[in-house]
C-alpha cells in the first residue's frame, strides 16, 4: 500500500509541478475562502481500500454551506461524491464495508428536520433512513455485527406544561432553571432537554425503521457511546451533576451490558473523562481527561489515561509528558461543518494507544505505549493533524492542514513511523495557483526570562531594505495556541502588504500545564508583557516600520486588544474583536460560568478591587490609539453589551477615533463558520482599518458623520 500511496503522491506533485496555475502564481485574494473546498472526519473502510470524509463547499448563491460525503480510493484516484445531500455529515462504515452509514438533516419548507441516521449500499442505489427519532440524532456507532446500532439523542424530559385554560395556544414563555440559560451558536437552551444514548435494532428488509430502546439512566445526561469489540457492552460517559455551572466538570464512564440492560460505573476521575476507547481484548478503556486540580486551575492539561475494568485501577500514562494530547491549533480555515473528535486508537495488539499530541504549535500523531506510557512520534513535521481514523491491522488515514496547505488527507501505518503519505489534496487547484509563502519561527525572552514563541508572515515581494506596516494578530481563549496551521487571515493581510506577527503569549496551550497556567488569577497581565517583547523582537530586525504598527484579536485577543491600548501608544491602529471591555457584566452574561474560581477568586461582589483592576474599560480614559469593534449581534460567549458596546460608547465620549462594525444573526464564531460573505465582509472592513491609518487610504465610510 505504501507504494500506491508514494505514487499517489508523487503523480500530485508531478501534476502540481506542470499545471497552468504553478506557472503564474498569484497573492492570495479574501475572496479565495469562497473557493475553498474543506475537508473533515475521515474514515478508511474496514479492509483499508478507501477513505470516506465530509466535504465541506460554500453555495454563493445561498450564502451557506453544503457537506455531501464522498470516497476516495487508498490507491490513488480521484475523489467521487457519494451523497447529494446538502446537509451529510459523520460518514461511518458497516463492519463488513458493504454500506456507508451518515448523518442527514433534511431541509423543509419551514425549518431543517432532527439529523437521522442513512445507510447507502456502496453497489449503487438511494440512502435509506435507518433511524427515525423524534428528536433527531447527534453521533452513532455501528455494532462489530452490523445489525444494531448505538446513537445519541437530546430528548426531552418529561416537562409538564402549565395548563391554560382560556387560552388560544400554548404560552411561549420560557422557564429558565439553569445559570447556563443560553448557548452560543444554538440559543437558548432547552432545559426539558438531556442526552441519552439508544440502542437501534436494525430491520432485516431495506429502509424498514429499527426499534429503539434507552441505554443507561439518562438522569443527568449520557453521550459519547462506543461498542465493546464483542458486541456485548457499551461504554458511553455520564455527568454526576444536575446542577454543574459553578462546580469544577466531573464526568465519569460508564458501561452497559447489551443483553440485560445493567448499567455499571467503570471509572470516575477528578475531572471530565470524554472520547472512550475500549482496548482489542475488551479488558481495558482508554479515555481522555483533564483532572481539575487542587486548587482549581484555569487550565488543565489534557492527558491520556486507562481503566482496567476488572479492578477499576484508573491510570494516567501521559502524567509526564507534559504536552497536550488531543490538542490542537487556532486558525481560521478547519471546516465550518461536518468536524468530529477522534477517539484515541489501539494498535492491533492492544499494546499502545494512537492520538494526536500538540506541542509547541504543531500538532502530530503520537503512539503511547499502553503499559510504560512512553511516547514515540508517527508523524512530524510544522502541520496540525486534525483528525485520523484507522483498521484494526493498523492501516490508517489522516487529515493536515499546514500554513499553505489546507485539508489534506494522507495515508499510512501506525506501526510505521514516517509512513503517512499524501492521498488527496482537496485544494490542489486552489493552493498551486497562491503565491503563499511559509512563516519564519522565532523565539524571543520576555520580560522574565519565560521563552515564547512566534510566526513572522512576510509580504509578497518582501525586500528587506524597504520598512512595512506590521500587524500584531493575538489568538483568544485565552488557552489556545496558533501555530502550524491554515489560517486566510494572515496569508491575506500578508498578501495586502502587512507583515503579520502572531505569537503565543503565557497562558497559551502546547508548552506544557504551568505555562498554561501562569496566568490564572492575572489575566490579562503578564501576558501583555510577553506580546511587546515578541513585537519589540521583530521591529528589532529593520524592516518594520514603528510608525505604522497595528494590532487585532479576537475573543481572549480582544481582549489583550483592549488591555494593550491603555498599556501603550505605540500602535497607530487597533481592531478588537468579539472582546470583554466589563468583566464584571460578563461575569453575569456570558453562555458559560466556570471562570470562577478558575479566572477570578470569586464572584463580583466578593472580588470587585480585582474586577475593576482587569478591566480594559475602567482604564479607557487612558486610551487614544484609532479603534475598530467587530461584533455579532447574536454572540452569546462575549455579548457586544460587555464588550464592544461598552468601549465604543466610552470612546465616542472621549472623542477618541472609533467605529463599530456589526453583524447580524452572527455568534462568537463568525471568523471561522460565519456566513461565507459576511466572513468575506469581515476581514474587509479589519483589513480597511489598518490600510486608513497605517497606510494613509481614504475611507470615508469609517469617517463620522
Amino acid at each position: 500500500m505504501r507504494r500506491l500511496v508514494t505514487v499517489a503522491f508523487a503523480v500530485y506533485v508531478a501534476w502540481a509541478a506542470a499545471s497552468p496555475y504553478a506557472q503564474s502564481r498569484r497573492p492570495i485574494r479574501d475572496t479565495d475562502l469562497l473557493d475553498f473546498v474543506w475537508t473533515a472526519d475521515p474514515q478508511i473502510a474496514p479492509d483499508g481500500s478507501a477513505v470516506a470524509f465530509v466535504r465541506v463547499v460554500v453555495e454563493r448563491e445561498r450564502d451557506t454551506y453544503a457537506s455531501s460525503i464522498w470516497v476516495v480510493p487508498a490507491a490513488g484516484g480521484p475523489p467521487r461524491a457519494m451523497t447529494t445531500g446538502r446537509r451529510d455529515t459523520t460518514p461511518r462504515w458497516s463492519p463488513d464495508g458493504r454500506r456507508l452509514a451518515f448523518l442527514r438533516i433534511v431541509e423543509g419548507e419551514t425549518r431543517p428536520s432532527p439529523a437521522q441516521v442513512y445507510a447507502l449500499s456502496l453497489e449503487g442505489g438511494e440512502p435509506t433512513a435507518l433511524t427515525s427519532l423524534p428528536e433527531g440524532v447527534t453521533t452513532f456507532a455501528w455494532a462489530p455485527d452490523g445489525h444494531q446500532l448505538v446513537v445519541g439523542s437530546n430528548v426531552r424530559g418529561a416537562v409538564t406544561p402549565m395548563p391554560e385554560p382560556g387560552r388560544p395556544r400554548p404560552s411561549d414563555a420560557r422557564i429558565v432553571t439553569r445559570a447556563t440559560f443560553r448557548a452560543d451558536g444554538t440559543g437558548f437552551v432547552d432545559a426539558g432537554r438531556r442526552s441519552r444514548v439508544f440502542l437501534v435494532t436494525l430491520g432485516d428488509e431495506p429502509g424498514k425503521h429499527g426499534v429503539s430502546r434507552p441505554v443507561g439512566r439518562g438522569r443527568l445526561g449520557d453521550q459519547d457511546p462506543v461498542w465493546s469489540p464483542d458486541g456485548s457492552r457499551v461504554f458511553f460517559t455520564a455527568q454526576t451533576s444536575s446542577e454543574p455551572d459553578y462546580a469544577p466538570p466531573r464526568v465519569v464512564l460508564m458501561e452497559a451490558d447489551v443483553s440485560t440492560g445493567a448499567v455499571k460505573e467503570v471509572a470516575a476521575i477528578d475531572g471530565a473523562i470524554s472520547r472512550p476507547s475500549p482496548s482489542p481484548d475488551g479488558t481495558h478503556v482508554a479515555f481522555i481527561a483533564s483532572l481539575n486540580g487542587r486548587p482549581v486551575r484555569s487550565y488543565s492539561q489534557p492527558d491520556l489515561f486507562v481503566v482496567h475494568r476488572a479492578t477499576g485501577t484508573v491510570t494516567n500514562l501521559t502524567e509526564r509528558y507534559d504536552y497536550d494530547i488531543d490538542g490542537g491549533l487556532t486558525g481560521d480555515q478547519r471546516a465550518p461543518r461536518g468536524s468530529s473528535s477522534t477517539r484515541p486508537i489501539w494498535t492491533a495488539d492492544g499494546q499502545a494507544i494512537v492520538t494526536v499530541a500538540a506541542v509547541e504549535g504543531r500538532a502530530n500523531l503520537v503512539r503511547i505505549d499502553a503499559a510504560t506510557g512512553a511516547v514515540s512520534a508517527l508523524t512530524e513535521g510544522d502541520h496540525e493533524v486534525q483528525g485520523f481514523t484507522a483498521t484494526r491491522d493498523g492501516q490508517a488515514a489522516l487529515l493536515a492542514s499546514s500554513p499553505t496547505r489546507l485539508c489534506d488527507l494522507q495515508l499510512g501505518r501506525l506501526d510505521r513511523p514516517g509512513s503517512f503519505q499524501l492521498l488527496a489534496a482537496t485544494n490542489g487547484d486552489v493552493m498551486a495557483a497562491l503565491d503563499l509563502s511559509e512563516p519564519e519561527t522565532f523565539w524571543t525572552r520576555s520580560f522574565d526570562g519565560t521563552r515564547i514563541q512566534g510566526w513572522i508572515l512576510k509580504p509578497s515581494g518582501f525586500d528587506p531594505s524597504k520598512t512595512y506596516p506590521l500587524v500584531l494578530q493575538i489568538h483568544g481563549g485565552p488557552h489556545a495556541a496558533y501555530g502550524a496551521t491554515f489560517t486566510h487571515e494572515f496569508l491575506w493581510m500578508a498578501a495586502k502588504g502587512y507583515v503579520v506577527v502572531y505569537t503565543n503569549p503565557r497562558g497559551s496551550t502546547t508548552y506544557g500545564q504551568r505555562f498554561g497556567n501562569s496566568i490564572q488569577h492575572r489575566y490579562p497581565g503578564d501576558d501583555y508583557r510577553d506580546l511587546m517583547a515578541a513585537l519589540d523582537e521583530v521591529v528589532g530586525r529593520g524592516y518594520v516600520d514603528p510608525t505604522r504598527l497595528g494590532v487585532t484579536g479576537g475573543s481572549g485577543g480582544g481582549v489583550l486588544t483592549n488591555w494593550a491600548l491603555t498599556r501603550t501608544t505605540r500602535f497607530t491602529a487597533a481592531v478588537s474583536q468579539r472582546s470583554i471591555a466589563d468583566w464584571e457584566a460578563w461575569w453575569y452574561s456570558a453562555d458559560f460560568t466556570l471562570f470562577t474560581p478558575s479566572w477570578f477568586k470569586g464572584p463580583p461582589w466578593q472580588q470587585q478591587k480585582d474586577f475593576v483592576r482587569r478591566s480594559p474599560i475602567a482604564h479607557v480614559d487612558r486610551i487614544t490609539t484609532p479603534l475598530m469593534l467587530v461584533e455579532g449581534d447574536a454572540d452569546y460567549r462575549t455579548p457586544p453589551a460587555a464588550g464592544g458596546d461598552a468601549m465604543f460608547r466610552a470612546l465616542k465620549y472621549r472623542k477618541v477615533p472609533v467605529v463599530m462594525v456589526r453583524f447580524p444573526d452572527e455568534g462568537h464564531e463568525l471568523s471561522r463558520s460565519g456566513a461565507p460573505w459576511r466572513r468575506v465582509d469581515r476581514l474587509r472592513h479589519i483589513v480597511g482599518w489598518f490600510d486608513k491609518w497605517l497606510k494613509g487610504e481614504k475611507r470615508p465610510e469609517y469617517d463620522g458623520h
